[in-house]
């Protein structure tokens, strides 16, 4: 989240930009592993409208409509939280509202005393409506939490269109060994749905949701550790989104450090591994199991687009979509953070950043 993420000072090299084919030879630098690249997915932007700021974006489609829910960003002008973009074609964007136009939920300020905006939406449908997972939290530490609202529609015009505050369904505090942010449904082949969670200290995390209520499953108290980066100062990886395709399940997260007071500390990349589980264990193209700290770098800056990541894998079996939506700093507009949607192409099983 722009402004928000935890102070660091580690500042990975970077190497290669990402293009995946099936006859490309895998490097490692520490344990991500990159692949060489034939095409900078960063080196033309294709997305028109309103398209900034927008941070740690979350996509769905109802109907002809494409909906982009995004964070907070403290610094610019808003109208509410947790801001609403929409499209027809998922490249001309338009504001489209907010999802708590008024004031942040007074329970959430009561839980996160100094909260400022909140986080990280996730959007997702099942049991008949859509479900908005979002954190609010505080700056540089675990006192986060994880808020619900549902909606029937998605459509502002529709006179059913209004969303309902669930309240909480995880937090965490000092001294926890985990941190409750980035919160990404799943829906596995089983129809299950699982929550996947955590930002740093001890990495991502999973736990089973209650269709019926979107709380977590009371039944089901166990924990999933799905990656983590041992090592590592702030023990740096977050923004996890979880997808089935083909024989495998597929676990995108965000490494390295987002949002830092000046660019140039800024090293965000987008990564992935896969597992036939949801819950793990995942491991990269190159073998690296990612509780060991692997990671197959998909995107990283360019020296035009910086800090690529916060990114949302979404696929659609009705229309054929698999995207990646995420955001970039625009280096040409003082680091702005732009949105971008990515097709996503699967060769030999592994994801490739398309057009």
């Amino acid at each position: 989240m722009y402004c928000f993420k935890r102070a660091a000072s580690l500042c990975l090299a970077s190497v290669c930009l990402f293009w995946l084919c099936s006859c490309a030879q895998v490097s490692t630098l520490g344990r991500l592993s990159y692949v060489s690249a034939a095409t900078d997915p960063l080196a033309q932007y294709p997305l028109t409208g309103d398209t900034l700021p927008v941070l740690d974006p979350s996509i769905i489609r109802q109907g002809a409509t494409y909906y982009a829910f995004s964070t907070d960003v403290v610094g610019f002008k808003a109208s509410g939280s947790l801001p609403i973009h929409c499209s027809q074609d998922k490249v001309n964007w338009t504001a489209c509202g907010s999802v708590f136009p008024n004031s942040t939920p007074a329970w959430i300020v009561q839980k996160v005393p100094g909260v400022l905006g909140l986080w990280a939406p996730d959007i997702s449908h099942f049991n008949g409506a859509y479900h908005l997972y979002y954190n609010g939290s505080r700056l540089n530490t675990q006192e986060t939490v994880i808020g619900l609202v549902t909606n029937t529609t998605l459509d502002p015009t529709d006179p059913a269109y209004k969303w309902v505050d669930r309240g909480a369904v995880l937090q965490s505090k000092q001294g926890d060994d985990f941190n409750a942010l980035d919160p990404n449904i799943l829906i596995d082949s089983d129809g299950n749905i699982w929550l996947t969670y955590g930002s740093y200290w001890s990495g991502i995390k999973q736990r089973q949701v209650d269709p019926a209520t979107g709380m977590l499953l009371a039944s089901n108290p166990t924990r999933y550790d799905l990656a983590t980066r041992p090592g590592v100062p702030d023990d740096a990886i977050e923004g996890a989104s979880l997808v089935h395709h083909g024989g495998y399940y597929y676990l995108f997260v965000s490494v390295d450090h987002c949002c830092e007071p000046t660019t140039a500390k800024d090293n965000y990349k987008q990564a992935a591994g896969r597992s036939t589980s949801p819950h793990g264990p995942f491991v990269d193209q190159s073998g690296t199991p990612m509780m060991n700290g692997g990671g197959t770098v998909l995107l990283e800056g360019d020296g035009k687009w910086n800090a690529p990541g916060g990114g949302t894998a979404y696929l659609d079996a009705s229309n054929g979509d698999s995207l990646l939506i995420f955001h970039a700093q625009n280096l040409g507009d003082n680091g702005t953070p732009y949105a971008w949607v990515k097709n996503l192409a699967w060769i030999d099983d592994w994801p490739v950043m398309g057009n």
